[in-house]
């Protein structure tokens, strides 16, 4: 039997870096309807999947390991340094905290979705399968990344987490099943705006203030030099070495006799920091980060598409998944609303500060263009706060989880033996 068609790294390499090429081409000649709804990012997944399992690349290359070890890290860095959460606040001002509770209700929404999953039960032939799979808090720590952040977030939840294929699968389905029907309802709010606000008793003030703040932040930014792309350079790299360094050396965190916190944890979490700490210094001025940034998650996630053996795939276990997040997302709902209630925020507010939650910095732009316009840079804005939390939230999820059912697989054992 002959191996996959393309197997030298750099062709495996070029084959993805084509993909993610041909995607984003297609929607920007196209201007098809259908991208509206399923982003690039889902067929940049899918096609690797396909091109893997019919044997045009192989499952496992050390062009995979590569992006893994090194290309991950140096996204984090470059995407984290952009963060300016003051920026938002000064828009935005209380709609961070709506956001922030929005994070939280995503935190205990997955939770009790968690819970909700391991204690349903199904026969064997009904079409999703209860409960979840054991290791199906990968899953939820990887989703709730991406729902507290972005792409990035849920890749880097994903590999702190040390997934498999199928949980990115699992988390990517739930994400855009989800997202078909919450984007509209984001959208539509804007309708509901008056009687909203007034339900809410808003400040009449309140959104004059916030295109005000809006005008005057500055969010243009020169284009890159060659100097510019060698200081992004140094930092990434070297925000990237160190990392790989301490988390080579710190020791792992175990829980109930399982590694909860590995040296795959470590790496995101030193390099995540480090990057924050960055974002606070001149070092957030620098041009070109962002595009480049982007460019190395995409080709990423086709890394992880690339990886997935459909032949072992779960897909019972995954409609379970898609319906526990249906009960997920109405909790971050509920959240919100609380935090409107609370600090008495406009429905344009509240839309933006979802979006920028569910959606990240892609959805999150259209949300606020078709509210108000103005309030664009603030909801890219409050995206990237989302970055700055979603991978700590995403990853203490799914470390919680994995915790919790290492205590209850401790007490079943236990319960065997001393049966009183």
């Amino acid at each position: 039997m002959t191996g996959p068609l393309v197997q030298s790294p750099v062709g495996v390499l070029a084959v993805l870096v084509a993909v993610v090429s041909f995607w984003f081409w297609l929607e920007k000649r196209s201007r098809w309807k259908l991208f509206e709804y399923l982003p690039p990012l889902i067929f940049i997944y899918a096609t690797p999947v396909l091109l893997s399992n019919t044997g045009l690349i192989p499952t496992r290359s050390e062009a995979y390991d590569f992006l893994h070890h090194y290309a991950l890290p140096i996204f984090i860095c470059l995407m984290l340094i952009k963060v300016d959460v003051l920026g938002a606040v000064r828009i935005m001002g209380k709609g961070v905290f709506v956001m922030l509770i929005g994070s939280a209700g995503v935190v205990l929404g997955g939770f009790l979705a968690y819970l909700l999953g391991q204690w349903i039960t199904t026969p064997a032939s009904f079409p999703v399968h209860f409960p979840l799979p054991a290791d199906s808090w990968k899953a939820f720590g990887t989703l709730a990344g991406s729902w507290i952040g972005g792409t990035g977030n849920m890749t880097a939840a994903h590999a702190a987490l040390e997934g498999g294929a199928e949980h990115l699968t699992m988390a990517a389905a739930a994400d855009q099943m989800v997202y078909l029907i919450w984007l509209p309802l984001l959208l539509g709010s804007r309708a509901f705006a008056g009687r909203f606000n007034r339900w809410m008793k808003v400040p009449h003030d309140r959104i004059e203030m916030m295109e005000r703040a809006a005008a005057a932040h500055d969010t243009r930014e020169q284009a890159p030099n060659m100097m510019h792309l060698l200081y992004l350079a140094l930092v990434a790299l070297g925000f990237t070495w160190i990392a790989l360094e301490l988390s080579g050396v710190l020791p792992p965190v175990v829980v109930g006799g399982a590694a909860v916190i590995s040296a795959s944890t470590w790496l995101i979490l030193i390099v995540t920091t480090l990057s924050l700490i960055a974002s606070a210094t001149p070092v957030r001025r620098l041009p070109g980060a962002h595009p480049i940034a982007m460019a190395i998650i995409y080709v990423y996630v086709a890394r992880i598409g690339a990886t997935m053996d459909l032949g072992n795939a779960n897909f019972e276990a995954m409609g379970a998944f898609i319906l526990m997040a249906y009960v997920w997302i109405a909790v971050h709902g509920l959240f919100i609303l609380l935090g409107a209630w609370l600090f008495r925020v406009d429905v344009h507010t509240v839309a933006i500060a979802s979006a920028a939650n569910i959606g990240g910095a892609a959805s999150a732009p259209i949300v606020a263009a078709h509210h108000r316009e103005s309030l664009v840079p603030a909801a890219i804005l409050m995206a990237m706060i989302g970055y700055a939390l979603g991978s700590y939230l995403g990853i203490s999820l799914g470390l919680y989880l994995h915790s919790r059912l290492s205590h209850t697989d401790k007490n079943l054992r236990y319960n065997r033996l001393v049966p009183f």
